[in-house]
């Protein structure tokens, strides 16, 4: 009776060992595949997040290059007036030597024959 009993222990406790290997490897399934499913959700969030990022630092980029094509219009368009009024202000001051120039040359020729008409006198 002794052996049937050790043989019949020996069973169940073979059994037991074996239903409860079976939980273990259905948990590390179960876990594997929970992993697999946290992982693929986790990796479709961030190419998600990275789009977006991706997204908007294009529009921002559009942005800063639109702001710098018109600041960069509107210096050009300063310059342009700028040039503009440095050949008025150019010409003006030409035309103003060129006067000087020849109130200077008139003068310089009236005393010449000044000059030359007291030269004649004596």
């Amino acid at each position: 009776m002794k052996s049937r009993f050790l043989v019949t222990a020996a069973m169940v406790l073979m059994i037991g060992a074996t239903c409860y290997a079976q939980d273990v490897i259905k948990d590390t399934e179960k876990a594997a595949k929970d992993t697999a499913h946290a992982t693929k959700k986790a990796a479709k969030k961030t190419g998600e997040e990275t789009e977006k990022a991706a997204n908007k630092a294009v529009a921002e980029t559009k942005k800063a290059a639109k702001a710098t094509a018109n600041t960069t219009g509107k210096a050009v368009d300063k310059t342009e007036a700028a040039a503009r009024d440095a050949g008025h202000s150019t010409a003006k001051a030409a035309d103003k030597a060129g006067e000087e120039t020849k109130k200077a040359a008139k003068k310089t020729g009236q005393e010449v024959e000044k000059g030359a008409k007291e030269v004649e006198k004596h």
